[in-house]
C-alpha cells in the first residue's frame, strides 16, 4: 500500500498492442493487447510508457498509450496531469 503524500490521486492507464496500420489506432488483436498498468499520477505512467515503448521499438506496430483516467472518472474536474 502506498503511503499518502497529500498529493491528489490522478489515475493514468498505460496500455498498448500491435497497430492495424502505422498511422492507425486501431489494434490487430484485442485480446492480445498489454496492460501495463494503473498508475498514481502522470509521471509515473509516463515512466511505465516510456520503457515499454523503447522495449518495442523493434516492432514499428506496437504502441503503447497513456489514458488519463482521472478524466473519465470525473470529467468536470479541472485537474491537470
Amino acid at each position: 500500500m502506498a503511503a499518502d503524500d497529500g498529493k491528489k490521486q490522478l489515475l493514468h492507464l498505460v496500455f498498448g498492442g500491435e497497430l492495424k496500420t502505422l498511422g492507425g489506432t486501431e489494434f490487430r488483436d484485442l485480446d492480445a493487447l498489454d496492460i501495463v498498468g494503473i498508475y498514481p499520477d502522470y509521471d509515473s505512467a509516463r515512466t511505465a510508457w516510456k520503457a515499454k515503448a523503447q522495449a518495442s521499438v523493434d516492432n514499428a506496430h506496437m504502441r503503447y498509450f497513456v489514458v488519463h483516467l482521472h478524466r473519465l472518472l470525473d470529467p468536470d474536474s479541472k485537474a491537470s496531469g
